[in-house]
């Protein structure tokens, strides 16, 4: 299993399970977040708390994500990076455009906040 998905009261959270979000992985994690977006869930916190690696696929999937919340009308959490991947957000810039939440309980308070705006 490469990853865990959980409905919880008023977002899906999905923990990433495997230390590589890869090419490997990526296209599931995407098809995956195209049937949860497609259930009418509009807030996903992604948990990488265990993910030390991540590629442009990985990425790729990560703006997925964000779009598809985006344009629900959601909020869209990235948690847990750990310091490969919060570079690789970085320098890609990503970090303006995506909220990041240091750990699963940041990300549920960004979520309520920006529900009740």
């Amino acid at each position: 299993m490469e990853f865990k998905i959980e409905k919880k009261g008023y977002y899906t959270l999905i923990e990433v399970l495997v230390d590589k979000l890869d090419t490997h992985v990526a296209p599931s994690l995407k098809s995956e977040l195209v049937l949860i977006a497609g259930n009418g869930e509009k807030n996903i916190i992604l948990d990488l708390n265990n993910c030390r690696y991540c590629d442009s696929s990985g990425l790729s999937a990560i703006l997925v994500a964000n779009r598809l919340c985006k344009n629900a009308n959601g909020i869209f959490v990235l948690s847990g990076l750990q310091t490969a991947v919060e570079r690789l957000i970085t320098i890609s810039q990503l970090d303006t455009v995506l909220n990041i939440s240091a750990d699963i309980n940041k990300g549920e308070d960004i979520i309520k906040k920006e529900q009740k705006d």
